[in-house]
C-alpha cells in the first residue's frame, strides 16, 4: 500500500507558489581535492547513502480528482545524474560569483514530477576548492526521515564503505488502486477523510495551538511599534544570498563575561546589525523599535513540537529583538532574559547534545526548522532565525574537507528576509537569503553583522586588541566599515532630498 502524505505536509506545497519556494538549501565549501574535483566518486557517494533515505527516491503522486491526499511513490524514471548536477564558475571563482549562482538556483522551485531535492557540485572556486549546493523540500524530513546532507559527510576521509543495497522501484499502481486505497482509509478514518474534503488542511489542532502560543506570547508586546517595513514586502520571483564568516571563540568570550548561551549572543548580534542596517537606511530607530523573530528551539517532549528522527523536538519560540537598545550588552542581557524562561523549563535541549548527534546534523535541524516556520500565522512574526551548533571537528565527503557551511532559509509570504546560522569546527556562519528586490543592500546587512560582533567582543574585553576576522586582510574590515559608513550617508541624503 502506498504510503499517504501526511495533511500538515500539504500544506507546505498547498502555499508553494513561484514567489516562496519552500525548499531548503545548504551551501557546502569543500578543500582543494588532490587531482581535482572527482565528480563520478560524489555521485557514487551519494547513491550509497541513498539507502539510508528512501524517501529521496520517491515522488509525489496526486489522486484522481484530487478527492484525497497525494501519495508517496517510487520514481520509476529516477535518474540520480539528473538530481545531482555539474556546474562550474570561471575561474578562479570568487565567492561574490558562488553567492549569485546559489541566489539564481535557490530561486527556482522543484520539479514536483520529480523526487522533491537536488544537489549541483560547483567547481572552479579559488584555490582550487569547490562547493556542493544541495536543495531540499521540508516535505522530504517529516520527523521520521533525515536530510541526504547530513549523511553524505564523515569524520574521517577514509569513511568506512557503506553496505551495498540493490533498489527496485515498486509496482506502478493505477489511479483507480491509489482511489480504493483512500476509500479504505475513509473507512477506517473518517475523521482523516472529513479533513480531506474541507480542504486537506489537517493538524488544525497544532496549527490553532501554535496561533495560539504566539498570540499569547505578543500579549503588550501588539502596542510596541515594529520596524516591520523594510522585512515586509511582496515577494519576487528571485532571491538574493549573502554569507558571514565569524569565529565560535568570540561567542564564547562573550558569554564567558556576560552569562546567558551561545545562542543568546548569536541573537544579540543580528539585533545589533539589524540596528545598523536599519541606521543606514536612514530609518528611525527609537526604544521603542522592535522586531519580532520566529526562533525554532530544540525541546523534549512537547506536544505541539515538529518532530525529528533525532531524539529531540522543535517547536516556535517567538523573540522580540530589542533593536530600539543602543548597548549592545544590554541587548544581550535583554535576549538572555527572554530565553531565561524556556531555559528553566527543563525542556530545553543542549547545544552539547545537538553536536554529538551522527553525522551533520545542522541540515536536517534547519530543515525542520523552516516546517516550524512554516506552521506558525506569518504575521506573528517578521522574520525567522534558525541557529543550529554542528560538530567542532572537521568532517569530510568524499575524502575532501569540509570547509564552511552555510544555510539557506526560504522566506515565508510577505517576508523579506531569512537568516540560517550553522557552527561548525570552531566557526559560525551566517546565510542570509533576501527578496532581490526587497533587500537590494543585503551586502550592508551582512557588515553590520561583523560590526556588531566586534561591539559585543569588545565590550567585553575592552582591552583585547581586534585582528580581522577571518582570512583577509585587515583591509577587508576597514572597507567594510567605510562602505557602510557611506551607505547611510548616501541614503540620508536621498531621504532628506525626497528622492
Amino acid at each position: 500500500m502506498a504510503e499517504r502524505m501526511r495533511p500538515l505536509d500539504m500544506t507546505f506545497l498547498t502555499r508553494e507558489t513561484a514567489s516562496t519556494p519552500m525548499h531548503v538549501a545548504t551551501l557546502a565549501i569543500f578543500a582543494a581535492p588532490e587531482g581535482g574535483v572527482d565528480y563520478e566518486r560524489l555521485v557514487a557517494l551519494i547513491h550509497d547513502r541513498l539507502a539510508f533515505v528512501p524517501r529521496y527516491r520517491q515522488r509525489v503522486r496526486q489522486l484522481p480528482g484530487r478527492l484525497a491526499n497525494p501519495v508517496w511513490v517510487d520514481d520509476p524514471d529516477f535518474d540520480l545524474q539528473f538530481h545531482v548536477r555539474r556546474s562550474a564558475l570561471p575561474r578562479p571563482g570568487s565567492m561574490q560569483q558562488l553567492r549569485d549562482l546559489v541566489a539564481r538556483i535557490t530561486s527556482r522551485r522543484l520539479d514536483r514530477g520529480r523526487p522533491l531535492w537536488e544537489t549541483y557540485v560547483v567547481e572552479g572556486l579559488e584555490a582550487g576548492r569547490y562547493a556542493i549546493l544541495s536543495k531540499s523540500h521540508p516535505v522530504l524530513v517529516d520527523g521520521t526521515t533525515v536530510d541526504l546532507g547530513q549523511l553524505i559527510l564523515d569524520s574521517s576521509p577514509d569513511a568506512a564503505p557503506t553496505p551495498e543495497v540493490l533498489w527496485h522501484p515498486g509496482r506502478i499502481q493505477s489511479g483507480a488502486e491509489l482511489l480504493a486505497e483512500s476509500l479504505v482509509d475513509a473507512t477506517r478514518h473518517p475523521g482523516v477523510a472529513a479533513d480531506t474534503l474541507r480542504g486537506h488542511v489537517v493538524s488544525a489542532r497544532q496549527l490553532a495551538a501554535s496561533a495560539h502560543r504566539l498570540a499569547t506570547e505578543l500579549t503588550g508586546a501588539s502596542r510596541v511599534a515594529a520596524t516591520a517595513g523594510p522585512l515586509e514586502v511582496a515577494l519576487s520571483e528571485q532571491r538574493r544570498f549573502a554569507t558571514v564568516e565569524t569565529r565560535l571563540s568570540d561567542y564564547r568570550t562573550v558569554r564567558g563575561e556576560h552569562g546567558g548561551s551561545v545562542n543568546d549572543v548569536v541573537l544579540a548580534t543580528i539585533s545589533g546589525a539589524l540596528r545598523s542596517w536599519l541606521v543606514t537606511r536612514a530609518e528611525t530607530v527609537s526604544r521603542a523599535t522592535r522586531v519580532r523573530a520566529l526562533v525554532p528551539m530544540s525541546v523534549v517532549d512537547d506536544e505541539f513540537a515538529e518532530p525529528t528522527s533525532l531524539g529531540s523536538q522543535v517547536t516556535p519560540h517567538l523573540l522580540t529583538l530589542p533593536l530600539g537598545e543602543a548597548s549592545p550588552v544590554m541587548r544581550l542581557h535583554q535576549v538572555s532574559y527572554a530565553f531565561k524562561a524556556h531555559q528553566e523549563t527543563g525542556r530545553a535541549v543542549a547545544a552539547s547534545r545537538l553536536t554529538e548527534l551522527a553525522g551533520f546534523a545542522p541540515t536536517t535541524f534547519h530543515l525542520i526548522g523552516s516546517r516550524v516556520a512554516a506552521s506558525a500565522p506569518p504575521r506573528a512574526f517578521d522574520l525567522v532565525i534558525t541557529n543550529v551548533p554542528g560538530p567542532q571537528f572537521p568532517l569530510y565527503a568524499a575524502g575532501t574537507e569540509l570547509l564552511a557551511s552555510y544555510p539557506v532559509q526560504p522566506l515565508l509570504p510577505g517576508h523579506a528576509l531569512a537568516i540560517g546560522v550553522t557552527s561548525y569546527n570552531g566557526t559560525v556562519y551566517y546565510g542570509l537569503d533576501a527578496d532581490r528586490d526587497g533587500v537590494p543592500d543585503l551586502d550592508v546587512l551582512a557588515a553590520c553583522i561583523l560590526e556588531s560582533l566586534d561591539e559585543l567582543v569588545e565590550a567585553s574585553s575592552p582591552t583585547r586588541t581586534r585582528a580581522p576576522r577571518g582570512k583577509g586582510p585587515a583591509k577587508k574590515a576597514a572597507a567594510r566599515r567605510t562602505a557602510t559608513k557611506r551607505a547611510a550617508t548616501k541614503r540620508t541624503t536621498r531621504k532628506r532630498s525626497g528622492d
